[in-house]
């Protein structure tokens, strides 16, 4: 029985085999790694990588689909809102220090995703993921340019990130409205130790106004928080470099 896609999940299912097989190359699956899979929909990333791994864990949250998942044999189906996926237990319960997680995220909420993951990197190997370009765009952003923001730098502090694959549309049934794309992020070894949320903090501050220059808004927030030290606040938050804003929020915290 065909399963109609449901819009509720952001469901777009990806039927181009040649995108499938470039992903694939990108992933490279080696036999035996611990692999997760998000959203594995109608298993067209699923089959080719769990013939290279021999076993993979998939989060799944429709129902229908899930049932269809749990008949292959060689696949370990959590059925769940990713969102409440504690990646840490899955680690553990799969014998791994670290695991490499994938999917072709639905991009209604694919930066809670990334942001979920960010509070399990330690447990993460890397992650490829497909998402909508912009996004990506943004992700990998350069400071000084019309995308970089509070998730280039949130994100970057933690990952060393690549756009990888151009993906479109009519690789989809039904096609997005979006051009898409496969970005692949790696945890730095050794990231700067620091508050998480003062970091959030200060970058949401900082990017609130971001025509603004920042003492009209990080400028009034350091100052409430008796910050002592120098930070040139005459620019605009698009202006500072991740690294600056990560030794800010060190000093903060």
């Amino acid at each position: 029985m065909k399963h109609i896609p449901r819009k509720r999940f952001g469901q777009h299912f990806l039927s181009d085999h040649g995108i499938i097989d470039g992903i694939v190359r990108t992933i490279a699956p080696q036999p035996g790694q611990p692999m997760v899979e998000i959203g594995p929909g109608l298993a067209a990333l699923t089959q080719p990588l769990v013939e290279r791994l021999g076993r993979l864990t998939v989060i799944e949250l429709d129902r229908d689909l899930a049932a269809r998942l749990r008949e292959h044999p060689q696949l370990d189906v959590i059925e769940s809102d990713v969102l409440k996926v504690d990646f840490a237990q899955v680690a553990q319960r799969l014998g791994a220090p670290r695991i490499r997680v994938v999917g072709n995220l639905p991009y209604n909420i694919s930066t809670p995703i990334l942001f979920h993951l960010l509070d399990h990197v330690q447990v993460i190997e890397d992650q490829h993921f497909m998402l909508q370009k912009e996004v990506i765009d943004r992700m990998v952003a350069s400071p000084a340019t019309g995308d970089y923001g509070r998730l280039s730098v949130m994100l970057q502090w933690r990952y060393a990130m690549e756009n990888v694959l151009f993906v479109p549309p009519e690789s989809f049934d039904p096609p997005p409205r979006v051009d898409s794309a496969v970005v692949r992020m790696v945890p730095h070894a050794e990231p700067a130790p620091l508050s998480v949320p003062v970091l959030e903090e200060l970058v949401q501050v900082a990017f609130s106004q971001r025509r603004k220059l920042l003492r009209h808004t990080l400028g009034r927030w350091l100052e409430a928080r008796q910050f002592a030290g120098t930070f040139d606040t005459q620019r605009r938050a698009e202006e500072v470099p991740v690294q600056e804003y990560v030794a800010l929020a060190q000093a903060c915290s």
